[in-house]
């Protein structure tokens, strides 16, 4: 088991790397439109219906509710059954219940659509960066998940152009962006023949043959992209800790979220749920509300979109920059500058007047807060054992969302008493509370094996120019082509890695 490890760890980043990296930020990618989505509507459908300000809020957290539940239970499941699935699973529901929620005859009917398309994208939003995290090696795992978390950004961007030309279309325009925003369910026959389970999963679960099955795979296709060559016979092999415990010796596989605070565990994952609640918070309040506030305070609504997109368009670099600092400074001291960026970024948001102040700070919030997202993704999932690395990163984004849940709603009753200035004055607090604690109580993992952080153990990660490890006799990876795996595994696929 311990050799499989090592040879996925001394992989070159090569092609299965980047196909796996478009196939999870494709899903990342609907999964941020799906819920910018609500952020665009809102000032239509509280028109159309005539919301309270308290009633807009609800709708608002509508999507954040469902959230919460899909990346609770997808986590739990996930390190039951597989990833896979639960992946795919996912993406259908949001899909079919974001396109249900465009015949809304009501604002009830609306909000349960969009709770049940938030069960589907928090499910896959809490799965894809763990799951692929279970394939990328030590020394590039921070730029990989922040790259990887960086195509949220481009569904919200995404969002807010396509409710920009849409919306303004008429009193219809915002149930055709719901039929737009389900159309990604395509990804599923992409994703049914090609995305392969991890490795990780199925060692710990005891299925050896099937996680070698996907290791050689994704060595086959490394040594085509990327002209592996196989180690001198003096070349020592590399130290990798040996796949958590089997089934039968996993103590916390059964007990559900209680495995995440057993004693190793319980402070890591008390820092890691505070950073969520914070960061979740902090995003929701600001992004949710955003189009609405700006019209509220004179903005049309198409020109509020277009100060959106501005904002939006910032998530970009933000997300990209922090991906580069997550291996060059450590996911922790990158989240803390981050939080610290956006608290300031908050502060002067706060005293800001509805004009070009509103953009650039406004741009430079939206910078740092998903540049935060984009170490938290990498970070999460490194802090736990392969038994529970589904369940933590998805308990810890759903707890994240009692934050982002909240945030609407507390914004939306209070927005009369305390106004703009308020709304952000609360958000600097916020942010400046999660700069503390990563400062104090994170732990670091640049550069270290998944099984290094989980034992608490110093890096023993290869040299990242060293050679690939290559199987022994017949299955040696060489540059020579040659065919894809065998079908193996109780559904009788190939574990394959990018298109037949």
């Amino acid at each position: 088991m311990s050799d499989l490890l090592a040879r996925l760890e001394r992989l070159p980043f090569s092609r299965p790397h980047l196909t796996l990296l478009a196939m999870g930020g494709l899903g990342l990618t609907f999964d941020g439109l799906d819920v910018a989505t609500v952020a665009f509507v809102l000032p239509s459908i509280t028109e159309e219906w005539q919301l309270s300000s308290g009633q807009t809020g609800l709708v608002g957290s509508s999507t954040l509710i469902g959230f919460f539940f899909g990346a609770l239970g997808a986590g739990i499941i996930a390190d039951r059954i597989g990833r896979r699935r639960v992946m795919m699973w996912a993406l259908a529901v949001f899909c079919l219940a974001t396109l249900v929620a465009a015949v809304s005859p009501n604002w009830e009917f609306f909000f349960l659509a969009r709770l049940v398309a938030g069960i589907g994208t928090g499910a896959e939003s809490a799965i894809i960066p763990a799951f692929l995290s279970e394939f990328v090696p030590g020394r590039l795992r921070g730029r990989f998940i922040g790259a990887l978390a960086g195509f949220f950004s481009f569904g919200y961007v995404g969002a807010a152009l396509l409710a920009r030309w849409i919306v303004p279309m008429g009193p219809e325009g915002w149930r055709v962006l719901h039929v737009v925003a389900a159309v990604p369910i395509i990804l599923l026959l992409w994703w049914r023949r090609s995305v392969p389970e991890s490795p990780r999963f199925l060692l710990a679960q005891g299925r050896t043959d099937e996680a070698r099955a996907v290791v050689e795979a994704i060595e086959r296709q490394a040594a085509r992209s990327a002209a592996i060559r196989p180690p001198s016979p003096a070349a020592p092999s590399p130290t990798v800790a040996p796949a958590d415990p089997p089934p039968d010796t996993a103590p916390s596989r059964r007990l559900g979220i209680s495995g995440l605070w057993r004693r190793d565990l319980a402070g890591r994952t008390a820092v890691l749920w505070v950073l969520w609640v914070v960061i979740t918070f902090s995003f929701y309040g600001f992004f949710t509300f955003m189009p609405t506030l700006l019209h509220a305070n004179g903005l049309t609504i198409a020109k509020s979109f277009t100060y959106s997109i501005v904002i939006y368009l910032a998530q970009i670099p933000g997300y990209y920059s922090a991906a580069a600092l997550n291996d060059l400074l450590d996911r922790k001291w990158t989240i803390a500058l981050y939080l610290g960026g956006g608290s300031v970024a908050a502060y002067l948001l706060s005293g800001s007047d509805i004009s070009a102040q509103v953009m650039i700070f406004g741009g430079l919030l939206s910078f740092f807060m998903n540049g935060v997202y984009a170490a938290i993704y990498a970070y999460t999932p490194e802090l736990y054992p392969t038994e529970v690395r589904a369940r933590g990163m998805g308990t810890a984004s759903a707890v994240g969302r009692i934050g982002g849940i909240s945030a609407p709603i507390l914004i939306g009753t209070t927005y009369p008493v305390i106004g703009f200035d308020g709304v952000f004055l609360i958000t600097t607090g916020a942010l400046a509370v999660g700069v503390v604690v990563v400062l104090v109580f994170g732990v670091s993992t640049s550069g270290r094996a998944l099984e290094e952080i989980s034992d608490g153990r110093s890096a023993t990660v290869p040299a990242p120019d060293g050679p690939a490890p290559v199987v022994p006799g017949p299955q040696t990876v060489t540059g020579a082509p040659g065919p894809l795996p065998v079908t193996v595994g109780k559904e009788g696929r190939s574990p394959r890695v990018g298109p037949r």
